[in-house]
């Protein structure tokens, strides 16, 4: 960076890490990050060698090797006079990362910011273990006296990022150790980096007196670094506490109101939709469950701008999101006479989804482990970011076993789902089907893991067209607030397809739309 160019645009979005405001751009055309600390050369400048005339070796530096840096294809720039300026590290997909030698500074060639992790193109995408560190010189550093596979995050910043382009790599491995710098920003990408991965196989190399690996090296301690290594724990959240500054610390966060509901009455009686809180709504079929979830999604999308995950196993994306836009229309954009034009249609999506990277939708599995759901939705809340996850219907997740096989896997499925829900901090709205008596099918598991269970019933052979479309929702289970009972009757009207609250039973009823005729006896007809 030069200190003395002045400044063009300041606090802008970074190339290189997620950072919106730590980006500054220069007068002279170079550009750096203040968190990354991302150096971007003059328009021109890279690559361009002027009258100098530039050769490029596997040169030892910093405790490192030449065979180190050779194996992961980092060369060392020198220039004529034998000075080496700078070192390049080779990422996957052809972009470099590159330091310069006499000061800590980067800049980049190609798309770094998809990159995912370097050195990840060296090793098999499965074995014992892994190791992340969080600079490229650290992860050379490692493998240089492990001899196991090492890969790096580009930066603290990044390291959530990076990990996740090439999360499928890394969960191939039975152990993941991460190996970040001892520092607050180290600590902190360790946190996000973890909550992507089943903590029972994530690892925590804890450097004592140095920062980082490299360190280690260039002080001559190979053997304390190994060691390190080796003495490695395993991650645990951080659940346990038990002094008063914390329980003060607890006490004093500000209160969270929960998102509403969509209905009034069942938002009064939950107090709203609420993070490390599972929700279960139950029903027989054909009640309407999905229509349910989509108000619900349609709702958060509109009051909050977290991302959302949705996984509608029994629904294609297209329906999905025609549901969406119809709801913010009220009309049934789905349906061939409809006649919604599409321009219109995906206007209206965009009104509720409003940016890239805000809905994710998952809906097909191709498994009947349960692993494969829970993996799934680990994903959506660890690497993308997900407040809240929407999953349509739970027993769909394992239909392909059978009896026991199946009370068993929803079993675990349900425990594993709610022990996650509390871990990773964000709220799961579950659909599951129950029998005639009203239980759960499959496992009656699902309903005692829940802190809250929502039941629907609609008489759906009612000859009478408001009452057979007339949903009743019962909350009967609250931890929250223990207010359990009656929670609204919903009138589903077809023809803008959204649910209309009817407050008071007794007064203000409503007639939908679609109910315009009667005939002699006063009995409600469709107009159709």
């Amino acid at each position: 960076m030069m200190p003395d160019s002045k400044l063009v645009d300041v606090h802008i979005p970074c190339p290189n890490c997620p950072s919106s405001d730590a980006y500054c751009t220069y007068e002279d055309g170079h550009g750096y990050c203040f968190s990354c600390q991302h150096y971007s050369p003059p328009e021109g400048m890279v690559g361009k060698a002027d009258d100098v005339q530039y050769t490029y070796e596997y040169l030892p530096w910093r405790g490192i090797t030449s065979g180190s840096f050779k194996l992961f294809d980092a060369k060392s720039k020198i220039d004529d006079t034998g000075k080496p300026v700078s070192v390049g590290f080779r990422y996957p997909n052809g972009a470099y990362k590159v330091r310069l030698r006499d000061k800590k500074e980067f800049y980049s060639q190609g798309d770094i910011a998809k990159a995912g992790l370097f050195g990840r193109d060296k090793f098999e995408g499965h074995g014992k273990a892994v190791t992340i560190t969080e600079g490229e010189l650290d992860a050379i550093s490692l493998y240089q006296v492990l001899r196991t596979p090492v890969v790096s995050a580009q930066s603290a910043s990044s390291a959530a990022r990076d990990c996740a382009i090439d999360r499928a790599w890394l969960n191939g491995f039975d152990r993941i150790y991460l190996a970040f710098d001892n520092d607050d920003a180290g600590r902190e990408a360790l946190a996000r980096v973890a909550r992507m991965f089943d903590y029972l196989k994530v690892f925590v190399v804890k450097f004592g007196k140095r920062k980082d690996a490299n360190e280690y090296l260039e002080h001559e301690e190979e053997e304390e670094l190994r060691s390190i290594w080796w003495n490695a724990k395993k991650y645990l959240p951080e659940n346990i506490v038990s002094s008063l500054s914390d329980f003060t610390t607890i006490l004093h966060a500000p209160s969270v109101k929960g998102v509403p509901y969509p209905f009034t009455t069942l938002t009064e009686m939950t107090y709203g939709i609420r993070k490390s809180e599972s929700v279960l709504i139950t029903a027989q079929e054909g009640v309407g469950k999905t229509e349910l979830m989509h108000a619900i999604e349609h709702k958060l999308l509109k009051e909050t701008d977290d991302a959302i995950g949705a996984i509608f196993l029994e629904e294609p994306k297209r329906r999905h999101l025609q549901a969406l836009a119809g709801i913010e229309l009220e009309q049934p954009v789905h349906l061939p006479d409809c006649n919604c034009p599409e321009d219109q249609t995906l206007l209206a999506l965009k009104e509720v989804v409003r940016k890239d990277d805000r809905l994710y939708l998952y809906s097909h599995f191709g498994s009947d482990d349960p692993e494969s759901l829970i993996d799934t939705i680990r994903f959506l809340v660890g690497a993308c970011s997900c407040s809240y996850v929407l999953l349509d219907h739970i027993t769909m997740a394992v239909s392909g076993l059978a009896g026991d096989d199946e009370r068993k896997a929803l079993d675990y499925l349900s425990t594993r789902l709610e022990m996650m829900v509390k871990e990773l901090d964000f709220s799961l709205i579950i659909v599951s089907h129950v029998n005639d008596i009203g239980q759960t099918r499959g496992s009656r598991y699902i309903s005692k893991i829940a802190d809250i269970r929502i039941d629907a019933t609609r008489d759906v052979t009612n000859p009478d067209p408001v009452a057979r479309n007339t949903t009743y929702l019962t909350v009967s289970k609250n931890r929250f607030s223990g207010r359990t009972g009656p929670a609204g009757r919903l009138i589903f009207d077809p023809v803008t397809y959204t649910f209309k609250e009817e407050l008071d039973y007794g007064k203000d009823q409503i007639t939908p739309l679609w109910v315009s005729a009667t005939d002699n006896s006063g009995d409600q007809r469709l107009a159709s």
